[in-house]
């Protein structure tokens, strides 16, 4: 087991890729620490975590609220050990024509997926992995922050920040040992995108731009977040890995 004696902290654990990178992880050994907005879906995600026989805890925490981070990741730590690993799975979509997007979900999508984000990194890091000098930190970005998207202006601009602050923060905290990754997947079937997939018109530009011809499944997009996190993966840094069928190479 790879990741035996590793402490993981997921955010958006409660469903969809945080589930199932959080379920991976602790297939490869890790214990877990569980941050969603919804207690219930955190629970069913620790629950069966505990039945493989792995340490979890879970904790109500919404990201979009910056100034509880720092304490959420001190109570993680006093109540479950130093963290090795944070996968900032938490984010949000709210498809609209670039003439009507609001200022309300510009704020939420960029606060959830970039401000949030950020600042999860920057708790975990000053907090645990800067002093100990070692850790991974793993951001789920998205094949939007390298490629347009119709109706998802905040959504690219988002993950597009995501990459750079992966890049960023690879640079800068490579001299403490920390190493900072994104996985970047193309659609996947998720609560987070069913209803938009299940519009024939949407679900056909899709298809049509993946070569491979079919979406990515979850479990492909938690093994590429579950090799970036091993050791099998310690010379790789600031890198932002395409889980997208072929998407971005043309």
């Amino acid at each position: 087991m790879a990741l035996s004696g590793k402490i993981a902290l997921v955010t958006g654990a409660g469903s969809g890729l945080g589930k199932a990178s959080a379920i991976r992880l602790a297939r490869d050994g890790a214990d877990l620490i569980l941050w969603g907005r919804t207690e219930s879906k955190l629970a069913q995600t620790g629950e069966e975590i505990l039945r493989l026989g792995r340490r979890c805890k879970w904790y109500s925490v919404d990201v979009n609220k910056t100034d509880e981070i720092q304490e959420a990741v001190r109570r993680a730590r006093r109540e479950f050990g130093e963290i090795d690993i944070l996968v900032n799975s938490a984010g949000v979509n709210i498809p609209q024509r670039a003439e009507e997007v609001t200022v309300e979900a510009w704020d939420t999508i960029v606060d959830t997926n970039l401000k949030g984000l950020f600042f999860c990194c920057q708790a975990v890091g000053v907090q645990s992995m800067i002093p100990r000098r070692k850790g991974v930190i793993i951001n789920i970005s998205s094949q939007a922050g390298k490629v347009a998207l119709p109706y998802r202006a905040a959504y690219c601009a988002s993950k597009g920040g995501v990459d750079q602050v992966t890049r960023v923060l690879a640079y800068e905290w490579a001299r403490f040992n920390i190493r900072v990754n994104a996985v970047a997947p193309t659609f996947v079937e998720t609560p987070f995108t069913e209803k938009m997939l299940a519009d024939p018109e949407f679900r056909n530009f899709v298809m049509d731009n993946i070569p491979l011809k079919r979406l990515a499944t979850q479990d492909e997009v938690a093994a590429a977040v579950s090799f970036l996190v091993s050791d099998e993966a310690s010379i790789i840094t600031g890198a932002v890995l395409p889980v997208d069928g072929g998407w971005t190479i043309h």
